[in-house]
């Protein structure tokens, strides 16, 4: 068996799986771990994760900062951390796109997972596609 294919969230792919249970994004993080694809983080990444997930805007249904906190200590379990020794910045206009993009390039990631696809214009020199949920969902269904 390959090994899994490296992928890097946004981070508003983990906000939108939270903030419901129907979608494509909740579809995705439900499948961790995945023989297929491996979350990669970084620990400024994570940070993210963290700093916007627990915000009170961002909570919703019954969910607790704890839980978040919990779901997020679980994350980090199962994805590969990696350490960027090279910051490739300022290349999009975001410096927190920037630091995604960073975590990816220096994982040798295949895809940056996003809503957001215009803000990672210009990466494909990098051999890194961005996608939505839906459309790596569908690459995982065609290649079992």
């Amino acid at each position: 068996m390959s090994l899994p294919m490296n992928i890097v969230l946004d981070t508003n792919v983990l906000v939108t799986a939270l903030k419901s249970d129907k979608g494509a994004a909740y579809t995705l993080i439900s499948q961790l771990p995945s023989a297929k694809f491996q979350i990669v983080l970084s620990v400024p990444l994570y940070t993210e994760y963290q700093d916007v997930l627990t915000r009170p805007d961002m909570m919703t249904g019954t969910s607790t900062v704890a839980d978040i906190l919990n779901f997020l200590r679980y994350l980090c379990k199962i994805a590969k951390r990696q350490e960027i020794f090279y910051l490739w910045r300022p290349w999009l206009s975001d410096p927190k796109d920037d630091m995604v993009l960073e975590v990816a390039v220096a994982s040798q990631s295949k895809y940056i997972v996003t809503y957001n696809l215009r803000d990672f214009k210009g990466i494909d020199g990098f051999g890194i596609q961005t996608i939505i949920p839906a459309n790596f969902l569908q690459i995982l269904k065609e290649n079992p």
